[in-house]
Parts: structure tokens; C-alpha cells; sequence
């Protein structure tokens, strides 16, 4: 069994290395080299909960079954199998799988699917498929090496004769070699010395070096091998240091004090002020965004039974009272964001636009955002583009951030504001009506988005001037999401309701998305955060900034009539970084 291990590794090793055809490898073996690609790079997109092209790839006989474009797995012919051919068409063709908007497939592993079935597509009965992590490795491993291992395994400093710094190096040097057989984690000493006890003279890195890693990082490099242990041509790695520890939001109730004595001198309580429409100038820059009122009022929060798409976490219906607020007219856009995001932007702008020296010293010590590993519109523009994949706690973070800019109090609307803003006095399924075949006059979604969200404010907005209430981005509310909430809205409870979060997951998100079908579009339709959001996050350790697997989720801010406390202030502002 070890020479036959050996035998597969040189064969593997050589292929990879040169870039070669996996035509004379041993057997293809569906467990170690075919479940993990596809579990990786299909599943999410063809399982029980997504079944795009009616496809679905849990089960041997639901693949063979195949889907809308016919069969996926023919047995003995990969020329005939769109489950192979898709995964080889050119990075433009709309029909390529994965989809354009994620990462090719490698050649070793379109290699391997196409030798699996050539071979008869050979598939162990009873074994069931399910989704796990893509792994990149420039946005999650590369990281980890860097951070953590280069510094002692590199070109002039490789200790055991050991380097981790180019794609060969690390598979074939030091005493251990081969340290990474792709597809076999546990036979690869690149993951199996970073899980040994602490006290192991072996682990990797070693306790005085700042091991072990963390459990999340382990798991990146063995479903990195896994997957086969794809490393990009010509990238070599370098030592890097590791992020800066975020920010205790405890440390911000100073912070919070001398910005509510802010929001007073500017506004007040709240009190005499009009509720009208304005505009709102982010100072220091010619950015701008406008605020829509509002009214206070009630509404029945929920859907009836007998709407199309009702779902059991929309009943039963209550009838809310909500106070006055403004709600921003669009999404956030990266316009805004990027600002908020980029310090040196933003200091840029002050050389054009004169801001106070002392409103610059109180936002400039505000938490924001780490830097993110990749571009993070993912390619679907930026310019009146809406702002994406960050977290809640984010998003309030970014909250806080133009309250101290601007003088006046945003935060993030609950459902029940969420809601009552984007009905508009409608009791019909969508804000316009009953008629989904309307819809797409007021909203991007999956039928005409063309797989990527649009400009903001470009479709017709609802009866109060709202843009985007339906589709485009889905949108953070501060909730914690519950099925059964609405169940607890009696009495008191009934007036301007929040269910106030306790922990991470689920939370509340409204008004489905550009990757959505129309049902989720609805004004009652409610959406549950999930960790599953974050699964190929850039930074390491998992970055409370960003969910980069929610490419479909922004936000949008509203403005409340009434100024809260200082004590309410930071409650708003940092809810959203609960441990997971």
C-alpha cells in the first residue's frame, strides 16, 4: 500500500509540476480526487437547496439523472458530459461551470473529472455528497503560509532544508518530502505537524514561533490539499506580517460619548426638526446620498397564507406601530464605502476638501475595516454600484462612522421599519401590486439581472421614493433573525418592535437580491444570515469585516426622528460583533 502511494504521489507530483495530462496516472479514485472537486466547486450550485439547471450532484443516481441541458455524467465519454465539457469552455463563455463569476476549475482537476469518467465513472454506492469550502489559495492559504511558516522556510533561511515559499519547494524539500501528495491530506506533513499536541517537538510552528494555528486554519490547508492542492503558476511566497487585532468595541464608550455631545449640538433631541426629503454631503468629500421621511404609522407586518411564495416564518401577521425615521433612497454605494474602507482616501479628499481638524480626531480613531485580499465588487463595477459582502458588524461600524461625519444619528433599520418603508402603505405582496410579471419594472433580481447586481436607482422606486426595496442587493436589518418572532408581537411589544440580537447567527436580511428568484423579493420575505457566508473569507482568522460568499448582501441606512442615549447609541453600533 505505501509503494502504491508513492507510485501515485511521483505520478501526481509530475503532473502537477509540469502541467501535464493525468491520462497515465494510477486508477482516479472518486473518494480522495473526485467527491472534493466536486463537493468544493459544484455542489453549492446543484444540491437540494440550489438546483440551477435542474441539476442536482448529491447522489450517484441524481447526477446520472443529469438536468436541463441533458446528461451530465456519460459514462465512458467525457466529450459527451456537460458535467466535464462545462468546466474546459473559455473564462468568458456564459455557460462555463463553475460560473464566470468564480474561478475556473485547474487542469489537474478537470484532468481528473475527465479520467473518472473515461474509467466509468465509478462511484461508491450509499455516498452522499455535501457542500464544503472552495479553497483559494491566494485569498486563504497563501495568508496562513505567509503569516506563519515562510519567515523560518524560504530561499535563505530554510531550516531542516525545508522551503514553503514556491510551489515545488514545498512539495519536494526537507526531510519529510513529499510534504503535500495532493488529494491526500493525511498523508501530507504540511497539515499533519500543524495539528500535533502543543507540546510536540514536531508541531508546526512550533509554540515559540506562535503555534499551533487556529482550528479554521488547519482546516484551510487540509481541504486546500484535499482539493488538490492547486497553487497558482508564478506565485512565490514572501514573510508577511499578520493582521493588526481588531478593535474591543468596550474600548468605544468614549468614543460614543463625545459623538452623542455631537449629534446634540447638531440636531438636538430630535425635536422641532421637519420631517422633509434632503441631501446629505459626506464632509471632507463631494459625495453625496439622499434621505427620504418617513411618516410614523402602522402596518401589518407579515403575509397572509393565500399569498404566492408565503413561508411559515412570515406568520402570523401583527399589526406594528412604527415612529418616524428617513430612510436613504438607494443601497450604499461603493462610492461611500470605499471611504469608510480606505483611511488614505479618505485623507486624500481633506487635501480638496477642508474638514475641522477636531471632527477629523474623532472619526479618525473609529474602527474600520482590515484590508481586503481581493477586489471585492468581485468585477461587477463600483461606480453607483452598491456596496457588497460586508458583515453586520460592519456595516454598523460604517453607521457610526457617518454619524460622526455628518452630526446626525444612522444606525441600521429593524425588520420592522424594513418593511413598513418598503410597503409604502401596499398590502400586495410587492410594493407596486400582486403582479410579478411587473417586477421587473422596479427591480433587478434573477430573471433580468444578467448575474450581477446593477447601478442603484435605476428601476422605478415604490410609493415614498425608496429605489431597490425590492432586489439589487439584499439588505441588513439589526434583528436577530427568529422563525417564530412575529408570534411574540402582542401588547407593547407591538410598537416599533426589535427582536435585539444575542448571538451571531442568524440574522435579519430583507428584499432578496440580484442572484434571487422573484418569490424572495417580496416585502414580508425574510432571510437568515449564516456562517456559511463567510466559508471563503480573504482574511485569517475569519475577518469580522467581510462576508465574501454573500456577494448578493448590502445595506442601507435610515435616520430615526428621535436622538437616542449614549447608552442606546453604542448598543446600535455594536451588536454586531457577537463571538461566533
Amino acid at each position: 500500500m505505501v509503494m502504491k502511494l508513492r507510485r501515485i504521489t511521483k505520478w501526481l507530483l509530475a503532473g502537477i509540476l509540469a502541467g501535464n495530462s493525468v491520462e497515465a496516472w494510477a486508477e482516479i479514485d472518486f473518494e480522495k480526487q473526485v467527491k472534493p472537486i466536486l463537493e468544493s466547486a459544484c455542489l453549492h450550485c446543484h444540491w437540494e437547496k440550489e438546483d440551477k439547471g435542474g441539476l442536482r450532484l448529491e447522489t450517484k443516481a441524481l447526477a446520472m439523472a443529469g438536468g436541463d441541458s441533458g446528461e451530465a455524467i456519460v459514462i465512458g465519454k467525457p466529450e459527451d458530459s456537460f458535467l466535464y465539457t462545462s468546466t474546459i469552455l473559455a473564462p468568458e463563455d456564459e455557460d462555463i461551470m463553475p460560473p464566470s463569476k468564480e474561478k475556473p476549475l485547474a487542469r489537474v482537476q478537470t484532468e481528473i473529472l475527465k479520467q473518472w469518467i473515461l474509467e466509468g465513472a465509478a462511484w461508491p454506492d450509499g455516498m452522499v455528497l455535501t457542500v464544503v469550502p472552495r479553497i483559494d489559495f491566494v485569498k486563504h492559504v497563501q495568508p496562513i503560509f505567509e503569516q506563519n511558516c515562510v519567515g523560518c522556510h524560504r530561499d535563505g533561511n530554510a531550516e531542516g532544508d525545508f522551503r514553503m515559499d514556491t510551489q515545488e519547494m514545498i512539495m519536494t524539500s526537507g526531510e519529510y518530502a513529499p510534504n503535500v501528495i495532493p488529494f491526500n491530506a493525511e498523508e501530507s506533513s504540511v497539515w499533519t505537524l500543524t495539528v500535533l499536541d502543543k507540546d510536540d517537538d514536531d508541531l508546526m510552528p512550533p509554540v515559540k514561533k506562535g503555534g499551533p494555528l487556529a482550528a479554521d486554519q488547519t482546516d484551510i490547508i487540509k481541504n486546500w490539499i484535499a482539493q488538490g492542492a492547486i497553487w497558482p503558476d508564478g506565485v512565490t511566497l514572501v514573510p508577511r506580517k499578520a493582521p493588526e487585532p481588531e478593535e474591543d468595541p468596550a474600548s468605544q464608550s468614549a468614543q460614543v460619548g463625545a459623538l452623542y455631545q455631537r449629534l446634540l449640538d447638531t440636531t438636538g433631541a430630535g425635536k422641532g426638526i421637519k420631517m422633509e426629503k434632503y441631501t446629505e454631503r459626506l464632509p471632507g468629500t463631494a459625495n453625496t446620498w439622499t434621505m427620504v421621511p418617513i411618516p410614523a404609522g402602522s402596518f401589518n407586518m407579515g403575509s397572509p397564507d393565500t399569498e404566492t411564495g408565503h413561508q411559515a416564518d412570515e406568520s402570523p401577521q401583527v399589526k406594528i406601530k412604527i415612529d418616524p425615521f428617513w430612510m436613504m433612497s438607494t443601497e450604499v454605494t461603493w462610492d461611500l464605502y470605499d471611504i469608510f474602507t480606505y483611511r488614505d482616501q479618505e485623507k486624500a479628499f481633506r487635501g480638496i476638501f477642508k474638514t475641522p481638524v477636531e471632527l477629523n480626531g474623532i472619526t479618525d480613531i473609529l474602527a474600520r475595516p482590515t484590508t481586503p485580499y481581493v477586489e471585492m465588487s468581485f468585477g461587477m463595477g463600483k461606480d453607483g454600484y452598491p456596496a457588497i459582502s460586508m458583515t453586520q458588524h460592519a456595516a454598523l461600524q460604517f453607521c457610526q462612522w457617518i454619524s460622526a461625519k455628518t452630526g446626525h444619528f444612522y444606525r441600521l433599520p429593524t425588520e420592522a421599519e424594513w418593511e413598513y418603508a418598503c410597503r409604502a402603505g401596499s398590502k400586495s405582496a410587492y410594493h407596486f401590486g400582486d403582479d410579478v410579471s411587473q417586477l421587473g419594472e422596479y427591480a433587478w433580481y434573477e430573471e433580468n439581472s444578467d448575474w450581477k447586481y446593477q447601478r442603484v436607482g435605476t428601476k422605478k422606486p415604490n410609493a415614498w421614493g425608496l429605489y431597490d426595496m425590492h432586489g439589487n442587493v439584499a439588505e441588513w436589518c439589526i434583528d436577530q433573525y427568529s422563525a417564530d418572532f412575529y408570534k411574540s408581537l402582542t401588547g407593547d411589544a407591538a410598537s416599533n418592535p426589535m427582536n435585539w440580537p444575542t448571538v451571531l447567527y442568524p440574522r435579519s436580511v430583507r428584499g432578496g437580491s440580484w442572484d434571487h428568484p422573484a418569490e424572495k423579493l417580496r416585502s414580508a420575505a425574510r432571510i437568515a444570515s449564516s456562517p456559511d457566508w463567510k466559508i471563503q473569507d480573504p482574511q485569517l482568522p475569519k475577518s469580522i469585516w467581510y462576508h465574501t460568499d454573500a456577494q448578493f448582501l448590502g445595506f442601507r441606512v435610515i435616520r430615526p426622528l428621535k436622538v437616542p442615549s449614549p447608552e442606546e447609541m453604542r448598543k446600535w453600533w455594536t451588536v454586531g460583533r457577537a463571538k461566533e
